[in-house]
């Protein structure tokens, strides 16, 4: 079985910081790429930011702002969020393209998701 865990949500003000992280376990031979999504109330689901290999990508509304990391050898990723705002109000879910052990493609693997609101 493979999946994918975040933690680190919550509520925190306007201004403030928070780090969610994300682990992969499970019979996962190689991952491919990393990212984090986000979806608020009533509105469509929307990628935050991005990892493959030495490529990162920021969605404009967060540049500056967050930062995503990634520890290739433990299957782990974090993203650091710094100036929050309510607008990032959001759940946040953990997302990765993997190969899994005895299961032929690429897997597009999803965390249960992280709740991160901020107070204004």
């Amino acid at each position: 079985q493979v999946q994918l865990v975040e933690s680190g949500g919550g509520l925190v003000q306007s201004g403030g910081s928070l780090r969610l992280s994300c682990a992969a376990s499970g019979s996962i031979f190689s991952i491919k790429t990393m990212a984090w999504y986000r979806q608020a109330p009533g509105k469509q689901r929307e990628l935050v930011a991005s990892i493959k290999g030495g490529d990162i990508n920021y969605a404009d509304s967060v540049k500056g702002r967050f930062t995503i990391s990634r520890d290739s050898a433990k299957n782990t990723m974090d993203l650091q969020m710094n100036s929050l705002k309510p607008e990032d109000t959001a759940v946040y879910y953990c997302n990765s393209v993997a190969v899994v052990r005895g299961m032929p493609g690429l897997h597009d693997l999803w965390g249960q998701g992280a709740l991160v609101t901020v107070s204004s």
